[in-house]
């Protein structure tokens, strides 16, 4: 109990830590979570450096950027046109990737990890409604009676099931997996105890009855090659019997030692496996019909072959190269990666917008308002079927149906959108209840999609942080860079100022080659080497492969990869960049080996360096005493 109570004070303590003010700012205030999430992402440690001292070199910095920040925003820059068409631009760029339910994608991969570690053999009764649901409703009930006296399932669904594989297989569906089938099946099955069969689950196409005829744990992927040899179409007793001795012939091929890949080429009607050798793509229980699976789970070992078995397709002869076991690890993050990846792809994201929707309604106060149905549907119809209204001259034609947010949807919306979409994708008209439902679903979909800063951190974080970086750059142009760059001036009375800053080290007129790779500058080392006085059209041999800058360097900027004396004339050997085999040399044409002045125009691009500098310490002076800051120092000394 000691040990429980002693941790959860070290728990509350890192958690008071990280959600306390770091620093203050005027009236504005950082915590130490927001610091540490900045640091992480944009800091390198040095060699050598502790993270301590980098956190604490960081933090100046990190102040002067919020700094500068919050005085954009004092300024209105973030209304300028350009910053507010810019963040509309990336809004519209990402919002598609914000439109879901982190926590409910998280609750669906962990859901679909459970269900990946076993398999289960199902059987299915499927009772279409076609154009007549009583006689659909009579028979659900027929079959739920039968099985509720214990009678076998299986003649059952042969004698009762619409789907026309059942009078043959009995309704035996093999065993199934995640993913296997339709998200709202898959639910039916995994939630049938093993040996039972469920009740009668309603589809728009009709009622389905699962039984769980038993469980077993996953088996994985099998990878194979196989040779098919396809029934032609229609084709009666003795053309399959001719199929199967062609079959039998090739089988003897293998056994004698022809090679797999070679006998598919030659010979498979599976066109697209043939060209590969016969190799099919990794495939998991239930993705083929349960025969061809039954025999190819069934091979033992990696080149054991089967002889030659039938399906609906023709014969095949399959050949097992390899097998992809299921991951079994929870905490695997590629595994989690790629189940939430395909959660996100298949039905039951449908799942996670249901549950969303509810979501966004709750938190954005929903509210509908009382309709007769009967009303409005005919006067729906009469609107868009131009047909009488009857009773739906009752229907208030601007009454309210529901609100959301600051948004209030009225008759006239629906009109509009049942106008739109009252068709499905089959030519059917939908009903009123489906159209309402879909109506709800788009409407608040849409209000928390132009309000999703309110409700998704990671989004919010995005783009505020893509906003203050704009921010940053338009104050930082303004207040320093242009004035750097224009204040003609000032630049020179800077430099007077300081002149003896900016005095020539030992230097030379050099040309300094930078090449994209070690080949390219050995080949070009070697052409300089020859005549240095062609540099510049030797270069255009190379095209964007290598660059160069003509100036005085100073010796120490120089690359010289075996540090010898510089000579008037000499082409330094290239030096390789370790991190991006980028390379480096220089040909020296003329030393200059003592200190002098560099003349204005000489030292303008480090005068405006230092210029920029003093205008920048100036300004965060007068933000600090704009915006005092105050460093909690004992947070400081907790963060890790």
């Amino acid at each position: 109990m000691k040990k429980i109570l002693f941790s959860a004070v070290l728990f509350f303590f890192f958690t008071a830590a990280h959600s306390q003010s770091l620093f203050t700012y005027g009236k504005y205030s950082v915590t130490s979570k927001e610091f540490l999430k900045a640091f992480d992402k944009n800091n390198s440690l040095i060699p050598g450096a502790t993270r301590k001292a980098a956190m604490k070199e960081y933090l100046e910095v990190y102040i002067r950027s919020k700094l500068k920040i919050r005085e954009a925003y004092a300024r209105r820059y973030d209304t300028l046109p350009s910053i507010v068409s810019e963040t509309q631009n990336l809004r519209l760029q990402i919002v598609d990737n914000y439109m879901t339910d982190p926590q409910a994608l998280d609750k669906l991969a962990k859901e679909a990890f459970k269900r990946s570690q076993k398999d289960i053999h199902a059987a299915h009764i499927f009772i279409a409604f076609a154009n007549d649901m009583a006689a659909a409703d009579k028979k659900k009930d027929e079959a739920i009676k039968r099985l509720s006296a214990g009678e076998d399932f299986m003649k059952v669904a042969a004698d009762l099931s619409d789907d026309p594989s059942a009078k043959s297989n009995k309704g035996d569906l093999g065993y199934i997996t995640v993913f296997t089938l339709p998200y709202f099946l898959e639910n039916i099955i995994y939630t049938t105890p093993a040996g039972k069969h469920s009740i009668a689950f309603r589809s728009k196409s009709g009622y389905h009855i699962f039984k769980n005829l038993g469980e077993r744990p996953a088996i994985g992927k099998l990878k194979i090659q196989q040779i098919l040899f396809a029934y032609p179409p229609g084709s009666g007793e003795n053309e399959r019997a001719a199929v199967k001795r062609r079959a039998d012939s090739v089988y003897q091929l293998a056994v004698a030692g022809a090679e797999f890949s070679t006998l598919a080429m030659s010979y498979s009607n599976d066109y697209v496996s043939a060209m590969a050798g016969g190799n099919v793509q990794a495939f998991g229980i239930g993705q083929f019909e349960p025969e061809f699976e039954k025999i190819a789970f069934s091979l033992k070992k990696d080149n054991d072959m089967s002889m030659p078995f039938s399906t609906s397709h023709g014969y095949h002869i399959i050949k097992r190269t390899g097998t992809e076991p299921v991951v079994k690890d929870s905490n695997n993050k590629e595994n989690m990666t790629r189940l939430k990846a395909l959660v996100n792809q298949l039905d039951r994201t449908s799942a996670s917008q249901k549950n969303l929707v509810e979501k966004v309604k709750k938190q954005a106060g929903f509210k509908s308002f009382p309709y007769k149905a009967d009303v409005l549907k005919a006067y729906t119809d009469s609107i868009v079927t131009n047909s009488r209204l009857g009773i739906g001259s009752q229907q208030d034609k601007n009454a309210p149906l529901f609100k959301i947010g600051d948004s209030t949807f009225r008759i006239p919306d629906w009109i509009g959108y049942v106008q739109v979409f009252r068709i499905n994708s089959q030519g059917h008209v939908k009903s009123q209840d489906e159209l309402m439902e879909e109506f709800v679903q788009a409407n608040v979909m849409q209000y928390y999609r132009e309000n999703l800063e309110k409700y998704n951190a990671d989004f919010r974080n995005q783009m505020t942080e893509f906003k203050d970086g704009n921010l940053f750059f338009e104050i930082m142009q303004r207040d320093i860079w242009n004035k750097a760059q224009t204040d003609e001036a000032g630049l020179k009375k800077y430099y007077e100022s300081n002149q003896l800053k900016y005095n020539w080290k030992p230097s030379a007129d050099a040309v300094i080659f930078y090449c994209n790779n070690e080949t390219t500058a050995t080949d070009l080392f070697n052409k300089i080497k020859e005549k240095p006085e062609g540099w510049q059209t030797t270069i255009t041999l190379f095209e964007e492969q290598v660059s160069a800058d003509s100036s005085r360097t100073e010796l120490e900027n120089i690359s010289n990869k075996n540090k010898i004396a510089f000579k008037e004339g000499m082409v330094t050997t290239p030096l390789i960049n370790p991190n991006d085999k980028s390379a480096s040399f220089a040909w020296v044409i003329k030393l200059h080996n003592t200190t002098s002045p560099r003349s204005y125009e000489e030292a303008k691009g480090l005068v405006i360096t230092d210029y920029q500098n003093m205008l920048d310490e100036k300004w965060i002076a007068q933000l600090k005493k704009k915006y005092p800051v105050v460093i909690n120092q004992k947070v400081f000394q907790t963060l890790k």
